[in-house]
C-alpha cells in the first residue's frame, strides 16, 4: 500500500516552520480540540501601517497533516498582507504540500481557518471591521465555543460549564459552574476575555464563578 503523505507533508511534519507562540501578539486565535484529535493556535504580528504580516507563529496538537498545513500556512502568509492573506483558501495550502489524503483535508481547513479568526481578532481589536453587527448572546455562545475546558478536553459550552449568559449596556456577565479558587478558574477566564472583549460593542466582560 502506497503511503499517504507526501515528501513535502514529511518534510513539513519532520521540520515544521515558524513553530512556537508569540507573546505579545497582535492577533490570535485557536481552532479545533485535542479531543478532535486537531487544535491548531495561530498568532501574528502586524505592520500597523502597511498592514503586513510582519511575524507569524502556530502551536499544533495533532496528525502529520495538522502540523504540515500549519507550518505551510505560515509560510504562505508571512510578508502577505491581511487582505492577501485572507484570501489563502484550503486548497491552495493543500496543493503547496503537493495533496493531502482526502480524509485529512480538515487539517488544511483548520489552520486557514486559524489563520482567518487570528486576522480577525487583530480587525477587531483595531477597530477594522466594517460590518458592525450587534452583539447577541448567540454570538457570545458562539465564541465560547473556541473556549477550552481543560479538565475535559472540549469547550466550555459542550461541557456545559456556563450557567448563563447576558449582555447589557456593553456589559457582559458570565456565569461558569466551577468553584472560583478552582486551579483552571484563573485560566478559563482569561480565555474568556480574549475572546469577547475585541466584539466592538462590548466594553466589560465580567465572569462569574459559583461552583
Amino acid at each position: 500500500m502506497a503511503f499517504p503523505y507526501s515528501e513535502k507533508v514529511l518534510e513539513h511534519f519532520r521540520h515544521p516552520r515558524n513553530v512556537g507562540k508569540i507573546e505579545d501578539a497582535d492577533g490570535k486565535s485557536t481552532e479545533g480540540s485535542p479531543a478532535c484529535g486537531d487544535m491548531v493556535a495561530v498568532y501574528i504580528k502586524v505592520d500597523d501601517e502597511k498592514k503586513v504580516i510582519d511575524d507569524i507563529k502556530f502551536e499544533s496538537y495533532g496528525c502529520a497533516s495538522n502540523i504540515a498545513t500549519g507550518s505551510i500556512i505560515t509560510e504562505m502568509a508571512k510578508g502577505k498582507t491581511l487582505g492577501e492573506a485572507k484570501k489563502i483558501t484550503w486548497k491552495e495550502a493543500s496543493e503547496e504540500l503537493g495533496g493531502l489524503p482526502p480524509v485529512k483535508a480538515h487539517c488544511s481547513v483548520l489552520a486557514v481557518e486559524g489563520l482567518r479568526s487570528a486576522i480577525r481578532d487583530y480587525e477587531e481589536r483595531h477597530g477594522l471591521i466594517e460590518e458592525r453587527v450587534p452583539t447577541t448572546v448567540e454570538i457570545i455562545t458562539k465564541r465560547l465555543r473556541h473556549v477550552m475546558n481543560p479538565l475535559r478536553g472540549l469547550d466550555i459550552v459542550r461541557t456545559n460549564l456556563i450557567k448563563d449568559i447576558k449582555f447589557e449596556d456593553g456589559v457582559v456577565t458570565i456565569v461558569a459552574d466551577l468553584p472560583p479558587d478552582h486551579q483552571f478558574a484563573s485560566v478559563i477566564k482569561t480565555d474568556i476575555a480574549e475572546k469577547i472583549e475585541p466584539l466592538w460593542d462590548v466594553h466589560q466582560v465580567e465572569v462569574e464563578f459559583t461552583g
